[in-house]
């Protein structure tokens, strides 16, 4: 049986940067992965020399030129490998000729660890939904004799002396506080889907930076770096305010007070694509950046950040996080986390609204 296969179709959506060489080494092609790795579209790169994107002796070019002087193809791994733009990825590079005479070369960069962060992104995801059922039987079975225990404590402190009283107050504080756990708890048991609405984000990411000032955040520093350019997202500007208000208090929290510096970027990265369910693929644009000079997440910790009950602070409850990841991905967009000893940076990729 013939088929006919729309081969730009398939070059489009492969998931790794894909680039066609010519003999001096210039750009003919590049699919929708290599602009989003060297930040550029495809019109702009064909032409130009590939060592302006990964520098004149870059081990892509070395890599490149061994296999026109063999005539072979070559294939390395674990390759530390960066551009002007980005911090360095670990990567797997696969040079193939695509024809030996006009020594026109195939060149494919798959970063293993973008494929590691788009899996763990997955798996937050299932972890998260993982909890709304608990969630949901927690906050029914908790709330009715929270409910008892707090109007005791009150009665209590209405005959009691001056000690009891105050441990009738311990009580009635001790069960609010347990409420309000109950509270975020019930945050996960809303499992409709995200509204689609257009919005701007940058008046939601100036809200959440305005609640930082107005409390958490008022001896920090804060640098905005946005694209004006940016069309409006798709999503409920409300749960995504909670996102970034969540973050933002988190990096309040992470940096030292006298010297505390918060940086929220926007930009638009095109080729950005994640299956979300079937063949459905959502297309993520949008990019938030927000970044910290903190000190850092542990790195025992940095892989299960986003896990349900997992916290690096002495009385975190390791609700906020999973839920920032609940959120983002109920919206068919992508969280992913990158920490050092230097800082903390999240990234969150979104849709765009379609009346963009």
């Amino acid at each position: 049986m013939m088929v006919d296969i729309n081969f730009e179709a398939v070059w489009g959506t492969l998931p790794f940067p894909v680039f066609i060489i010519a003999e001096d080494a210039t750009v003919l092609r590049g699919n929708s992965a290599a602009e989003q790795i060297i930040q550029t579209s495809e019109k702009q790169m064909m032409g130009q020399e590939l060592g302006k994107y990964y520098g004149k002796n870059s081990v892509v070019l070395e890599t490149i030129n061994q296999a026109q002087k063999h005539r072979s193809s070559i294939t390395r791994y674990g390759v530390e490998l960066s551009t002007a733009e980005r911090a360095t990825l670990t990567c797997d590079l696969m040079v193939n000729f695509l024809d030996f005479d006009q020594n026109i070369i195939l060149l494919i960069i798959q970063p293993t660890g973008v494929a590691q962060k788009m899996s763990r992104s997955i798996t937050h995801r299932t972890a998260a939904r993982s909890v709304t059922a608990m969630a949901s039987m927690l906050a029914h079975e908790i709330r009715n004799p929270l409910a008892g225990i707090s109007g005791a404590a009150q009665l209590l402190a209405m005959n009691a002396d001056a000690e009891d009283e105050k441990l009738a107050d311990m009580i009635a504080q001790e069960s609010k506080r347990i409420g309000t756990l109950v509270d975020r708890f019930e945050h996960f048991s809303d499992s409709r889907p995200a509204r689609r609405l257009a919005f701007n984000i940058h008046d939601i990411l100036d809200r959440a930076i305005r609640s930082a000032q107005a409390g958490y955040g008022e001896n920090v520093k804060f640098t905005k770096e946005y694209d004006p350019s940016l069309p409006d997202a798709s999503g409920d500007a409300d749960q995504l305010l909670q996102v970034f208000q969540n973050l933002i208090k988190n990096a309040c929290e992470a940096v030292d007070k006298s010297r505390g510096s918060i940086r929220i970027k926007s930009s638009y990265k095109s080729g950005v694509k994640f299956s979300v369910t079937g063949d459905k693929v959502e297309t993520l644009p949008l990019q938030v950046e927000i970044s910290d000079n903190g000190r850092g997440i542990p790195e025992n910790m940095i892989a299960e950040v986003f896990e349900p009950f997992v916290s690096s602070k002495a009385n975190g409850s390791g609700l906020g996080l999973s839920l920032v990841s609940k959120i983002v991905t109920s919206h068919g967009g992508l969280v992913e986390v990158n920490s050092n000893s230097h800082g903390t940076s999240f990234v969150i990729r979104l849709p765009i609204s379609k009346r963009s």
